[in-house]
């Protein structure tokens, strides 16, 4: 499979017993989800490499620690592993889950919002330009925060691509993982108005995606992306 899913998909053909694994792997592999595909691909498997076999393993036994700030992928380093290793190690003693933590907030820009929080309360206060900022939960103005809503659409849609893994969120709530091949398809047909690839795009985006189908409006992300 030429996509980044298929790292946490790998971890998800091991058994029920690698949630913590796939959680991980979902939001790593999205996190390095821009460039050029056969690029991502190639920096996620040295990525993935440094956490074997078990990715949950490394981050709570704090062997990122041993990490030194070699380029991952593009802009993102070792130092930036460190930073989600640290920070996934306080979610899970925090939350049990990552689907826990997000579906402790009322909707996913809050969850995202919570998220981001917690990643930079568990480095010293510190954020990342690799966690998008969603902006305040009453306002349109914010990231489109395409990377991290890739990896909720792997996580909560069930398909022959998504996993489906996580149940106490609903596909009807989820956002289109906004990128530039997915906005131009969506101008194109009319689907999508405003020119910023930004938040108030995502909701304009999405919000006319459910009225095609309610109950499932981000499975349009395949033949948005495709076209």
């Amino acid at each position: 499979m030429h996509d980044p899913v298929q790292f946490p998909l790998r971890y998800a053909k091991r058994g029920a017993k690698q949630r913590a694994n796939i959680e991980i792997a979902a939001f790593l592999a999205a996190t390095i989800a821009w460039g050029r595909r056969d690029l991502i691909l190639r920096s996620a498997e040295k990525m993935f490499s440094l956490m074997e076999p078990n990715p949950a393993a490394f981050v709570m036994a704090s062997n990122y620690r041993k990490l030194k700030d070699r380029c991952i992928h593009r802009t993102f380093f070792e130092n930036d592993l460190k930073y989600f290793c640290r920070g996934f190690r306080s979610c899970y003693t925090k939350y049990g889950s990552l689907e826990k933590l997000f579906a402790a907030a009322p909707d996913i820009w809050q969850g995202i919002a919570l998220f981001r929080e917690e990643m930079a309360a568990a480095n010293a206060g510190r954020y990342t330009k690799h966690i998008a900022n969603p902006g305040r939960p009453d306002a349109t103005t914010g990231s489109a925060c395409k990377r991290i809503n890739l990896a909720l659409r792997w996580l909560v849609r069930k398909g022959p691509v998504d996993l489906g893994l996580w149940k106490s969120i609903s596909p009807s709530s989820l956002y289109i993982p906004l990128d530039v091949h997915v906005a131009r398809s969506a101008r194109r047909l009319g689907l999508l108005r405003r020119k910023s690839n930004d938040k108030k795009a995502v909701i304009e985006l999405s919000q006319k995606l459910r009225e095609l189908c309610p109950q499932d409006p981000i499975k349009y992300d395949f033949v948005l992306f495709g076209m």
